[in-house]
């Protein structure tokens, strides 16, 4: 046997999902993605990475702007899945389309739920310092991540690794992970839970002003800000190294020895004083330019000790 499955996903981490969905012999019926939007230099409409994916196979791929119409309803309905399959799509599914697969609606999540419903699960959980993150696979109700859990996998999470490596991880751990769970699924033996109504943290969308490095808070704190937004959009702090005000974004940093006023340059190798400790910077990207060790950033730069950054 295999299912008729709806795949609607995006970015490249719901990628691996498909491909193994569709390596497992299940039907992909239908795959829904975000419309290709203008990208590169010359802002060409680029396909997402799931439709790139989803053309190679030859399937059939829709990119509504809405699924709150009725046709859009319709259309859906049309496929006549046994289950739809979603991973970061993007787009709120309304109760018309959650309630068209005979089997419901799965969610691949990349966090263990409930800490960390909503859209920038991973960066949040390395922002807070969270010792350990994983993926589940929840079956899908209105509310916002609120669906009982089906299967759950853990992945510990490295005092120095930054979202992106984070992501990296998780992206073919969940693909095993609803692959499994699909499979549990088709046998009838997919059991669900319901969240606890304990411990539930929203992962809110990430803001330019929390991107820019405030000084003043502990080196810890900056250390896990830093890692949970790199590579992207990237922490930032703004200086007058000599060339006038710069944005430049710090996309490594470690802990260091140190102290002074916050945000005061304590020595050339790129330590800060923090709020408490000290921060030095180990990679980092001047505004349009490519991502440098610091040391090849501050040759030609005003960057003695006792510079202030802010």
């Amino acid at each position: 046997m295999s299912l008729k499955v709806v795949f609607m996903g995006t970015p490249d981490f719901a990628v691996p999902t498909l491909a193994e969905i569709v390596g497992g012999g299940h039907e992909v019926v239908a795959v829904y993605t975000r419309a290709p939007a203008p990208a590169g230099r010359g802002m060409s409409l680029r396909p997402s990475p799931v439709q790139a994916l989803a053309e190679k196979f030859g399937l059939p791929v829709l990119t509504p702007t809405t699924l709150r119409t009725e046709e859009a309803a319709e259309t859906f309905r049309a496929h006549e899945a046994d289950v739809a399959v979603v991973v970061a799509y993007g787009m709120i599914l309304p109760p018309a389309i959650l309630d068209a697969p005979a089997l419901g609606c799965l969610n691949l999540h990349a966090s263990l739920l409930p800490r960390w419903r909503g859209a920038a699960p991973i960066q949040r959980a390395v922002m807070a310092g969270d010792a350990e993150t994983g993926v589940a696979v929840m079956r899908m109700e209105p509310g916002l991540d609120t669906g009982p859990v089906g299967m759950v996998e853990r992945l510990g999470i490295g005092p120095d690794m930054n979202a992106g490596e984070l992501h990296d991880r998780l992206m073919p751990l969940g693909a095993d992970l609803m692959a499994r769970a699909l499979g549990a699924l088709e046998r009838g033996n997919l059991q669900f839970r319901a969240q606890s109504a304990e411990g539930v943290v929203y992962a809110h969308k990430i803001t330019n002003e929390e991107a820019r490095l405030d000084w003043s808070q502990p080196a810890k704190d900056l250390h896990d800000r830093v890692r949970g937004l790199s590579p992207f959009p990237g922490a930032y702090l703004m200086a007058d190294l000599g060339r006038g005000p710069e944005r430049v974004k710090v996309l490594r940093a470690r802990l260091a020895d140190g102290s002074g006023e916050p945000g005061t340059l304590l020595d050339t190798a790129g330590t800060v004083a923090c709020g408490a400790g000290a921060l030095r910077l180990v990679t980092v990207q001047p505004a349009g330019k490519g991502a440098m060790p610091f040391d090849d950033f501050a040759r030609g730069r005003r960057l003695e000790p006792g510079t202030a950054l802010a």
